[in-house]
């Protein structure tokens, strides 16, 4: 099956231009069984897909839609996590925990995570935060690298393969999606039937993946400034900023969390 595993809505990401609706028709059209929806911080756009699926047309009605996160962490940048069906934290929707934490949890409640785009945006990027750099054995923790990004470039692309091969990880591809010319230029596809979380999550865990790839976008100067001092600081400043104003609320949700127990 092949899957676009990095997917933004207009309902669940405050950045993203897409209608899910849309989304899977370009993907249907281009070949695709199904996509992960990652929006930031927040399964809002999988939830307005569940209250909504039944007005796709009956063609679209077999596309398989998971739900996923793309997760802010305080100290390695963003973070792909796929949790199994039924299990939808209210903590990981709030930015801010660290990456320890965070893998804590995921693999507690038996989901899996991977670095987002390990070589991209400087200020969002696992390998470019000293947390990574000076502790790579976090890297083995892992479950998957993405490996693709058409939002980046080719060589940022190569290199998180190569740390993927270093550390023994599959990769996934991923479009990143925000806007409609890019829907569908990258995938991952998979050995099996991919019905649900659980079967992505069982998948993954048993080596899977069968290929991944696809195009990068052409970089303009508008995307190559994100890499400024001014974009990349001033996004590091906003993320921390926002996580420690929601520090206490997350912290109350993380208590309430069976961590203690097995």
């Amino acid at each position: 099956m092949k899957f676009d595993m990095h997917c933004h809505t207009k309902a669940g990401s405050i950045d993203a231009k897409i209608p899910i609706q849309r989304y899977i028709q370009l993907l249907h059209e281009k070949g695709f069984d199904g996509m992960l929806v990652t929006d930031h911080d927040s399964y809002k756009g999988y939830r307005y897909w569940q209250e909504n699926k039944e007005s796709l047309p009956r063609e679209l009605q077999d596309f398989v839609v998971l739900m996923g996160v793309e997760y802010d962490t305080r100290d390695a940048g963003h973070f792909l996590v796929i949790m199994p069906d039924g299990v939808c934290l209210r903590v990981l929707q709030i930015r801010g925990m660290s990456i320890e934490l965070l893998e804590k949890i995921v693999h507690h409640y038996g989901g899996i995570l991977g670095p987002a785009h390990p070589f991209g945006p400087r200020s969002s990027s696992a390998m470019f935060f000293n947390k990574l750099r000076r502790n790579p054995h976090l890297i083995r923790k892992f479950d998957f690298v993405e490996g693709f990004n058409t939002c980046e470039t080719v060589q940022a692309n190569q290199v998180a393969q190569l740390l993927a091969k270093k550390y023994g990880k599959q990769c996934f591809g991923g479009s990143d999606s925000h806007k409609e010319e890019y829907v569908g230029m990258a995938f991952t596809e998979f050995d099996r039937d991919i019905a649900c979380n659980d079967d992505l999550i069982a998948c993954v865990k048993d080596g899977g993946v069968a290929a991944f790839g696809g195009t990068e976008r052409k970089f303009l100067r508008k995307h190559r400034r994100r890499n400024s001092l001014a974009a990349t600081w001033g996004f590091k400043a906003y993320n921390r900023g926002l996580g420690m104003l929601y520090s206490p609320y997350r912290k109350l949700k993380i208590r309430k969390l069976s961590l203690h127990r097995r």
